[in-house]
C-alpha cells in the first residue's frame, strides 16, 4: 500500500478529515524549511528556542508594532495570521535578511487560504525597519515551490534523528543555537 502524499494528507487534517497519522505545517514550519531543516526538525518535535536570544526579541517587537493600527489576527486551523484591513494578508520581517523564506511563508499562508478556506487573497511581505513592502501573489509556480516544501517537510519531521548540522552566515543569531553547537 502506498502511503499519501503529504499535501493530500495536510489538506485532509486541515479540512478534519485525517488519516491515520495527522500532518500539520505551521508557517513558521515553513520559513524553517527554507532557512535550516535541522532548525525544523527540532521545532517539530516542540523543543523550546531561546525566548531571550536578541534576534527573537527583535522580530517579536516588531511583529507586535508595526501596521498594527491596520491589521487584525486571523486564527484558521494550522496557521495564523495577521490582514490588513483592505483584505490582504501581511507577513511582518524584522529584516530583509532572509526574503525568500519569509516569502514561502507567506505563498503557505496564500495556498492554505485558497486549498483549505477556498478563500483567495494576495498578501503583502513587509519589513517595515527598512521601509520595504513587497506585494506576493500565488501563482502557478508559487502553488509549485509551497507543494514541494510541504513534501519536504514531511520528509525532515517524519525522520528518527535531526539533519546534520552545517554552519551557515546566520547560526549565530539562531534561536537553536545551543542545540547544534554545544
Amino acid at each position: 500500500m502506498t502511503e499519501p502524499d503529504p499535501v493530500s494528507r495536510l489538506l485532509e487534517t486541515a479540512r478534519g478529515n485525517p488519516t491515520d497519522e495527522p500532518f500539520r505545517v505551521t508557517g513558521v514550519m515553513m520559513q524553517y524549511y527554507h532557512v535550516c531543516t535541522r532548525e525544523l526538525w527540532f521545532e517539530s518535535r516542540n523543543l523550546e528556542i531561546d525566548r531571550e536570544n536578541p534576534t527573537v526579541v527583535r522580530g517579536t517587537r516588531v511583529d507586535d508594532t508595526a501596521y498594527s493600527e491596520n491589521r487584525r489576527n486571523l486564527h484558521l486551523g494550522m496557521i495564523s495570521l495577521d490582514v490588513l484591513e483592505d483584505g490582504r494578508i501581511l507577513e511582518v520581517k524584522p529584516s530583509s535578511a532572509l526574503t525568500e523564506p519569509a516569502r514561502m511563508q507567506l505563498s503557505y499562508y496564500l495556498w492554505y487560504l485558497e486549498h483549505v478556506a477556498d478563500v483567495e487573497r494576495n498578501g503583502v511581505l513587509a519589513h517595515p525597519r527598512e521601509r520595504k513592502r513587497e506585494p506576493v501573489e500565488l501563482t502557478e509556480e508559487r502553488t509549485e515551490k509551497v507543494e514541494a516544501a510541504i513534501r519536504g517537510i514531511y520528509d525532515v519531521v517524519t525522520r528518527e534523528s535531526p539533519p546534520s548540522a552545517e554552519e551557515k552566515p546566520f547560526c549565530e543569531a539562531c534561536a537553536y543555537h545551543d542545540f547544534c553547537w554545544c
